[in-house]
């Protein structure tokens, strides 16, 4: 096929805004999402997202927002393709009513935050028609109470991991890589083992050592926080020993390094600038930036731990003091293209609803992305995991997205095929799975009994490992 520049992609996204009048009738009847609705070639559900409105919300916690295609700023519903033979169809026909869901999502929000115990949150749902909804609760600043808005931006920690790949599959589709081509070549000073394949760092399978895990290395960055870290100085932390790669799953996030790497040394340019330039622009996702490279296009949350009490409860502590970076510039930078993306919760999913609609990767290269997570699971993969895409389970239902987690951040956003929706949860704590509140907002817009609903399929749990109250490691 022939190779995709950047100027096409915007050119695809220019072209799908101006044809939403056209198409939104068929949208609104389809109710689902094409590349990713439709079964992949491992056997499971496809799922990524497509694109929401052009900026960010301005308004208050529990707001609906009119969904627009993201290139053109409308306000009409986000086209859908028209579904094929055997795409799991969402389980309304009759499309949702954000308006009157508003007040109990918010409520909802509201309430579990306050169970929880945890400083704040910031939620966005995007449905397949383009409709969504945004709420905030609690506070993103304690010392000076300031409350959690939607317009609040988070570290998104190993949420970014789908960004980093998504450009990695683009660079495959346009023949400048190839998902089973060795890496050693290409990063010399890395001196991989010439087995690495690009596959095998996009899916965990390269059996390279987590460096956020190595012994050192947290005092290490905690003792100089505004430190600009270099991928070599990551690099040093990893040990020297690892497995035979290709013949079991480690969730490392080394990989995401040299994926990062690896993008500047196939293109030229750094990671960040591909990112914006492939992505970020073209999908208008316009609170979304490269933390330490770019200026913050939001204002930030602060980041805190939170310690378990004796008698219940939590202590809550700052992470540390408030910068431009989130929730420290030496940890984000160790990081590179394992973690180094900020957004609001409504631009994580726009970008979770985008790659699902098919703005970001072509039918094919979709396909190999999900139909990898078959291959992880051959080698007892903890949670499922394709080429930089997570598999888990939701009341029941089956969800396609990616987690993230800092010391004192801690996020999930994911893609629900049989129910047509994407939600994002962004948290300023590292203590409480988000997902504990996506479910409860997932479960009001419930039309019936979800399919196989079962205690035990209500969440799966990180792909990430789980740091201690002092780690700053990204997952």
């Amino acid at each position: 096929m022939m190779p995709k520049t950047r100027g096409s992609r915007a050119a695809v996204a220019r072209g799908l805004a101006v044809a939403v009048v056209a198409v939104v009738l068929a949208a609104l009847a389809a109710q689902a999402w094409g590349p990713l609705s439709a079964g992949s070639a491992s056997g499971q559900p496809a799922s990524s997202p497509p694109v929401g409105a052009a900026s960010g919300s301005s308004g208050q916690a529990g707001d609906v927002v009119p969904g627009s295609p993201v290139a053109s700023g409308a306000s009409s519903p986000a086209p859908s393709p028209t579904p094929t033979a055997g795409e799991p169809s969402p389980t309304s026909s009759a499309g949702p009513n954000p308006a009157l869901l508003a007040p109990k999502l918010q409520g909802a929000l509201d309430q579990t935050r306050a169970q929880l115990k945890i400083p704040g949150v910031s939620a966005a749902i995007l449905w397949d028609d383009g409709q969504s909804w945004v709420g905030a609760s609690g506070l993103r600043d304690i010392a000076s109470a300031a409350p959690m808005i939607p317009d609040t931006a988070f570290a998104l920690a190993s949420i970014s991991k789908t960004f980093t790949a998504a450009v990695v599959l683009q660079l495959v589709e346009e023949g400048r890589l190839g998902l089973d081509q060795p890496v050693a070549p290409l990063l010399p000073k890395f001196r991989l083992d010439p087995r690495i394949t690009v596959r095998m760092l996009l899916d965990h399978t390269s059996g390279l050592p987590d460096f956020f895990m190595a012994r050192g290395i947290d005092a290490a960055l905690q003792a100089h926080p505004n430190a600009t870290w270099t991928a070599m100085q990551s690099w040093a932390f990893v040990p020297k020993k690892h497995a035979v790669p290709g013949t079991s799953w480690y969730y490392s996030n080394t990989n995401y390094l040299l994926l990062g790497e690896l993008v500047s040394a196939i293109t030229g340019n750094p990671l960040a600038h591909e990112v914006r330039t492939r992505l970020l622009d073209p999908l208008g996702l316009d609170t979304a930036y490269y933390q330490a490279v770019e200026a913050p296009r939001e204002t930030g949350t602060n980041a805190y731990t939170l310690i378990p009490l004796a008698g219940g409860g939590y202590r809550v502590r700052l992470v540390a003091p408030k910068t431009d970076v989130m929730p420290f510039r030496s940890v984000v930078t160790a990081a590179g293209g394992a973690g180094s993306l900020a957004a609001t919760a409504l631009d994580v999913a726009r970008w979770m609803h985008a790659w699902a609609g098919g703005l970001v990767l072509n039918p094919d290269m979709q396909a190999q992305m999900l139909a990898d997570i078959a291959r992880t699971m051959r080698l007892h993969a903890r949670i499922p995991y394709g080429l930089g895409i997570e598999r888990r389970s939701i009341l029941g239902y089956t969800a396609y997205g990616h987690s993230g987690r800092y010391i004192g951040l801690r996020n999930i956003v994911c893609y629900v095929p049989d129910m047509g929706v994407t939600i994002a949860v962004l948290t300023n704590q590292n203590t409480v799975d988000p997902t504990r509140i996506a479910t409860p907002l997932l479960r009001l817009l419930l039309p019936g009994p979800p399919p196989s609903a079962s205690p035990a399929a209500s969440a799966s749990p990180s792909a990430s490992p789980a740091p201690t109250s002092s780690s700053p490691s990204p997952s």
